[in-house]
């Protein structure tokens, strides 16, 4: 039996949802919800689950997962509950309960922490830099080097035990027993959502969310083997570095249409935009536009004299990878797709 934590939807709050005691369990979120079918009921159980304080019943669901936030149950809702906005707040409670450092949790509930963490990640690559003489030549070099150790080291030790700790909240300890084969037969479904993101196709707004979101998808990963593989700011190959452009480019286009989409607030989506929703988006614009403007500086042969803009292009990687790509709202990405995953595989015994 599922225990009760009758303080959850206070300590919920600091994950952005809003008062879930308004919700009076009509079912109109789950009437409009085009995910909604026989066997799941989205977002009510979720919402339900919240309000009552079923801890448990929410850690081992995959359901959270499974919304795509159209928004539609919230402009629905006869009591502005805002389920829509739960489920993105839901999100953010797993991913801190799936973190192993804790650290997830600390910067989503305390925006004071989270810039106080942007500033000693820059503070460290402003002194790192002094320690090197802010020689060019050997801070692109250790920058290079440094993204390469950093993709290996926070897959290694925090997002690789993460995703193993949510497979323990959903699977093992639920004991749902999944036979072994099921694992090889739904890991094409894993990578079909990872790099697609198909889901969002069941969902009714436009489609042309779905369309940016996969673009920018395949434009970060291109942009980041390009500049870590090919060592796009490091070549002489001009191939590669039209690439990188161009890549770039679609980068920062469709962040800043995102942007654009949060300001102006024009979708139930962007209405109650979070600290860690503004980070994400804003720093994956400045990854593709920093990076544009230091290879344009690499080229007309000036970045030797403007130092600066390759060290706040390295400012903005390095806070990407230690504390965006692990504890912020880049992990959604990764817990969405294996979520899909685990879905696939405990088809079987349904």
């Amino acid at each position: 039996m599922s225990r009760l934590n009758p303080d959850f939807s206070t300590k919920l709050k600091k994950y952005g949802a809003f008062d879930t005691s308004l919700c009076y369990n009509c079912g109109n979120c789950t009437a409009i919800c085009s995910l909604s079918d026989k066997k799941n009921s989205f977002p009510r159980m979720m919402v339900r689950a919240s309000v009552i304080g079923m801890e448990d019943k929410i850690t081992s669901s995959l359901d959270p997962w499974m919304c795509y936030y159209c928004g539609e149950c919230s402009t629905s809702c006869p009591r502005q509950a805002n389920p829509g906005e739960l489920m993105m707040s839901l999100r953010r409670w797993l991913s801190a309960k799936y973190d192993w450092t804790g650290l997830s949790g600390l910067l989503y509930r305390s925006l004071p922490i989270s810039l106080l963490a942007f500033l000693l990640t820059a503070v460290a690559v402003i002194f790192y830099s002094f320690k090197l003489n802010f020689n060019v030549e050997t801070i692109m070099h250790f920058g290079h080097q440094f993204e390469m150790f950093a993709i290996i080291t926070v897959f290694a030790i925090i997002i690789l035990p993460n995703v193993f700790r949510m497979w323990w909240s959903v699977i093992i300890k639920p004991k749902v027993k999944v036979p072994l084969k099921a694992y090889f037969k739904g890991a094409g479904d894993l990578f079909v959502h990872m790099f697609t993101q198909k889901r969002t196709l069941g969902c009714d707004d436009s489609q042309a969310r779905w369309f940016m979101h996969m673009v920018l998808v395949f434009g970060y990963l291109a942009l980041l083997f390009t500049t870590v593989v090919l060592d796009w700011l490091g070549t002489d190959n001009m191939f590669i570095i039209i690439l990188g452009y161009v890549e770039s480019i679609v980068i920062f286009a469709i962040t800043f249409i995102f942007m654009a989409g949060r300001i102006k607030r024009n979708k139930e989506l962007n209405k109650f935009s979070q600290p860690s929703d503004w980070f994400f988006v804003i720093w994956l614009f400045l990854m593709g536009f920093t990076a544009f403007i230091v290879r344009i500086f690499i080229d007309l042969n000036i970045i030797e004299n403007n130092l600066w803009m390759y060290l706040f292009h390295l400012i903005i990687l390095a806070q990407w990878a230690v504390l965006i790509v692990p504890f912020g709202k880049w992990t959604h990405f990764i817990y969405r797709s294996f979520a899909m995953y685990f879905d696939k595989i405990t088809e079987t015994i349904k």
